[in-house]
């Protein structure tokens, strides 16, 4: 990993200059898509699309992640609150351009299933802020193929 970012808190979702926040409903309990989230690290490359794999280090307390296109991320688990929100802080990475980032994954149960809410915090220069924001609809595409793809993959665990 070659850059360092700067660590970050829940609250930077409050302040961060770009904050892209997307939401989807599932079938699953929020219990079951918490444990696929914090729990099952590994399977995030069964359906999220654009990671190639993903796992564990210290004890759970970190994700090492890695994407196509050969993005690396080495990430710190900020809050685990189970059945309600997932999120860790990007610390290092080779991908250009970012100075902070983190991802929260907040579960709200929805009648049987779960309203499922990705909000991407990041910060950087202009550019970076100015793509990230032009990348929008790319991002909420991977999400809702990433939640539709997890929806299906947990209903068969089911079934």
């Amino acid at each position: 990993m070659a850059r360092r970012l700067r660590p970050v808190g829940l609250d930077f979702t409050q302040i961060a200059p770009v904050c892209l926040v997307f939401a989807r409903e599932v079938a699953a309990p929020p219990k079951t898509v918490f444990r696929a989230l914090a729990e099952d690290v590994g399977g995030w490359s069964e359906w999220f699309g654009a990671v190639t794999s993903a796992r564990p280090v210290e004890d759970g307390a970190g994700r090492e992640v890695r994407l196509k296109g050969g993005t690396r991320f080495r990430e710190t688990v900020v809050v685990a609150k189970p059945a309600e929100v997932y999120a860790y802080r990007v610390d290092e990475t080779n991908a250009p351009g970012m100075s902070a980032l983190l991802e929260e994954w907040r579960l709200t149960p929805a009648g049987t299933g779960t309203r499922v809410q990705w909000t991407f915090a990041a910060d950087g220069p202009a550019v970076f802020r100015f793509v990230v924001n032009l990348g929008r609809a790319g991002l909420g595409r991977a999400f809702r193929d990433a939640v539709t793809s997890l929806d299906r993959r947990l209903a068969a665990t089911r079934a």
